[in-house]
């Protein structure tokens, strides 16, 4: 667990970038990641990475949330 929390700023990093190159898409019909990678198998690559990344931030993100903690009193006592 403690590699993966390492890589937490390596995820969310990637994260934003997906994200952006998302809004950007959306904003404009432009895949920024498609004209710097191309269209080929290192643009595949590039997205299987921003997946990872988020999977690699979902454990934090459910922990901040306090989802997964059970049914018992809440963590801070309110």
């Amino acid at each position: 667990m403690d590699m993966l929390r390492r890589m937490e700023p390596f995820g969310l990093l990637l994260m934003i970038v997906g994200a952006l190159n998302w809004a950007i898409v959306g904003l404009f019909d432009t895949n920024v990641l498609s004209e710097v990678f191309g269209t080929g198998t290192l643009l595949d690559v590039v997205y299987v990475l921003i997946g990872v990344g988020a999977l690699i931030v979902i454990p934090r993100l459910l922990d901040e949330m306090h989802i997964g903690h059970g049914h018992g009193p809440h963590p801070r006592g309110v």
